[in-house]
């Protein structure tokens, strides 16, 4: 696929994307930020240097609006000026967002954006709601796990919030690093083969 919708997302291994009581302040929530250890390796030539460097070569960023809100806004700018554009239920009377981010409130309309301005670049999806409704719209083509071996017990589940729809994933790659795996998964669209 030329221009996937890709979700880059750090999880330990009981499924959670942030501890628990992540607010402004605590973004990742107790105990979170152990999720994110393995970007201590991103500046190297291994695995963990690789998908960074990956993430960092998309084209675009779907966000949900609590990630987006969470992260500060990016200051408008996520990585190289790419175009933000945050999935949101409602956008208040005067609420601009900054710099190269924009609001879409149809998930549809949103990935549409988002690859058109990825352009042959993979477009980057953050946040778990963001993720559950590209699910939902069958518009996300990829999943880029870093699991974590760790158990937070509870926080924030990646896939809470998906319905009682099945969903198969084919695993197209399989990365290991210190204290993290890598892992991408391709969606398989409904009907389809494995």
């Amino acid at each position: 696929m030329n221009n996937p919708i890709r979700l880059y997302m750090s999880m330990s291994l009981d499924g959670y994307i942030a501890g628990p009581d992540d607010r402004p302040g605590q973004e990742l929530g107790r105990d979170g930020g152990r999720l994110f250890n393995w970007l201590d390796d991103r500046k190297s030539d291994g695995p963990s240097g690789q998908v960074y460097r990956e993430a960092l070569a998309t084209g675009a960023l779907i966000s949900g609006r609590r990630t987006f809100e969470l992260a500060g806004r990016w200051q408008g700018d996520h990585h190289d000026g790419v175009p933000i554009f945050v999935l949101t239920h409602q956008v208040a009377d005067g609420d601009v967002p900054p710099g190269h981010a924009r609001f879409v409130t149809d998930v549809e309309d949103c990935a549409r954006q988002a690859r058109a301005a990825a352009g042959d670049r993979p477009a980057m999806v953050h946040g778990a709601g963001a993720a559950q409704a590209l699910l939902r719209a069958g518009q996300l083509d990829e999943m880029e796990i870093h699991l974590v071996p760790v158990l937070l017990g509870e926080g924030r589940r990646l896939f809470d919030h998906l319905g009682g729809d099945h969903i198969e994933l084919d695993l197209v790659r399989r990365l290991e690093d210190r204290d993290v795996t890598h892992l991408r998964y391709r969606v398989r669209r409904t009907g389809e083969a494995a």
